[in-house]
Parts: C-alpha cells; structure tokens; sequence
C-alpha cells in the first residue's frame, strides 16, 4: 500500500493518465478523489462515471452529451456529457474494462485530440481535464482476448496503480481506526484484541467496502466504547465457519484450520462460562442459538 502511495504522489500535478487496478471495494475512487484533490486541478470538478452501471446504448450520451432531438426520449434542450463537465477538473471512468469497444475508438479520439462532439452535433467542443481508469479486472488480459483496444490502453495507463486486497495489507488495525474515526465518526471506539484477531483472520471478499459495514453493524450493538465478538454480525460469524473462508476465497484456504481452533476455543469458553447453556453462551458471542448448534457439531464440540 505504501508502494502503491508512493507512485501515486508522482502523477500529482503532472496531468498523467492514471489506471487504478483492484478488486471491488478496494477503495480505487477514494484513491482518484485523494490524487485530484492533492493536484492543482483541485478547485475543478471530480466528475465520476460508472462504465458497468449505464446501459449501453446511454453510455456514449453520458459521456459525450447530446444536442436537442438527437435521438428518441433525448432532452428537450439537449445535455452536457460527462467529459465535459469535467473540463478545467478529472474525469474519473469508474469499471473502465466494461465500455463497450465501439465506444472505445470514440473515447480515444478524445485522449487524443482533447474536443468531443455531442450526439447529433456537428461542433467540437474542446476539453481540458485529467483522465483517471480504474477497474476490477487486468486490463492487459482483456487486450490479450481483444476485449479492450490495445491504443486505448496505452493511452490509460500512464501510471498504473495496484491497489491490494483487505486480506493482504499489514495496516488492517491501523484502517480500523480510520475507519472509525472518519467514516463513523466514532475516534473513542477500541476493539477488543478478540474481536481484532477474529477480523484479522476474515477474507473480506467485499475488501474496504465490507468492513466498513460490518463496523456500521456492530456500533448498533456497542452498549459502550468497546466493541467485543459479541457485537460484530452474525453473517460475519458465518463466514467464519469451517469451511466458510475456502468458499468466500480460495487463497485464504490455508487459514481455515487456525480460524477453527480460533473459534472452537472461543464457542468452549462461552459454554464454560454458562455452565454450557447453549443460550446464554449464544448471547455472548452475538450469534444465534440455532448458530452455535451448528457450529459446536461442525468443531466437534458435542
């Protein structure tokens, strides 16, 4: 992450085309809206646009605009385009790999010859903005496949940027925190070093995204400043279960049998301290009774 940084701070002020690769809920628009924000176009417009969430026949319209009567359903007095919005700020194309390949020549023109026409137009309209990519999938393999134009993404990737999954980052406690502090506005929350080692040892498929939620979740059940195991969700002490880790991500198969000791030790704790009342012991751990059942006949504890 501190390499990924460290790149980044180049691109600020240079203008320089910037792909930003990462599984979804990496944070890869948080990271645009930093280097914009951190560069002299900063007074500008950060204009986002989703390549995977526009129907394809809308896309090019968003992009580029149309003029009055361009097509069918179109506005009335026409529509500025996305790209043009952002003029004198950054364009931020969000799933990039996803823009359908006639459209691909189109947005090229535009890296290129910096002007684009709206729909139904015969004038160009000249542009001045930062173009940042990112997406969720290698753009170099969808070349490979002749999924993506190859000119298109030598335009992009001036400076191509990994952002790393939850799972593999070393700051896990430290992004808890800031999470905590900026997101939920919640500085004066700790964590219990239980419920930290369970959350250090979770796959996070939905990376950042997910865990801000699972936070979100278990402040609702936070009786004071301290959030325990008992707090965090039961769908994320699901995910926990034997065999649950392998499903959710293969690469995290090896931890499946520390994550089991980890929470045999925990569902024979709680019944110790219940006197092994099935219940009680659910409670304290925040999961259902039904849950524990399961759970203590899959770890071999009944």
């Amino acid at each position: 992450m501190q390499q990924t940084l460290d790149k980044a701070r180049l691109a600020i002020g240079h203008d320089i085309p910037v792909l930003i690769e990462g599984e979804t809920g990496t944070g890869k628009e948080l990271l645009a809206k930093a280097i914009h924000q951190s560069g002299t176009r900063r007074q500008g417009p950060f204009i986002a646009i989703n390549c995977a969430a526009i129907p394809e026949g809308l896309i090019e319209s968003e992009l580029f605009g149309h003029e009055e009567g361009a097509f069918t359903g179109s506005r009335r007095r026409g529509a500025v385009g996305r790209i043009q919005q952002a003029h004198g700020g950054t364009l931020f194309l969000d799933e990039i790999g996803e823009m359908p390949m006639a459209l691909q020549a189109s947005l090229l023109r535009v890296i290129q010859e910096r002007e684009i026409v709206p729909l139904g137009g015969n004038k160009s309209i000249r542009v001045d903005i930062a173009i940042i990519s990112a997406t969720n999938s290698r753009l170099k393999e969808k070349v490979s496949k002749n999924q993506f134009r190859e000119d298109l993404y030598y335009r992009l990737n001036g400076l191509r940027l990994t952002l790393p999954a939850l799972r593999d980052r070393s700051d896990f406690a430290t992004l808890v925190q800031h999470i905590l502090k900026e997101n939920l506005a919640k500085p004066e929350v700790t964590i219990h070093p239980q419920a930290m080692e369970l959350m250090r040892q979770h796959p996070w498929p939905g990376n950042i995204r997910q865990l801000s939620n699972v936070l979100r979740s278990a402040m609702i059940f936070m009786e004071d400043n301290e959030l325990h195991i008992k707090h965090l969700p039961e769908d994320f002490m699901e995910d926990l279960a034997v065999g649950g880790v392998a499903e959710h991500h293969t690469a995290a198969t090896h931890q499946s049998t520390d994550i089991a000791s980890t929470e045999a030790a925990m569902i024979r704790q709680a019944l110790a301290n219940h006197h092994g009342n099935m219940s009680a012991a659910a409670q304290q751990l925040g999961i259902s009774r039904a849950t524990i059942y399961r759970k203590s006949r899959l770890l071999g504890l009944r």
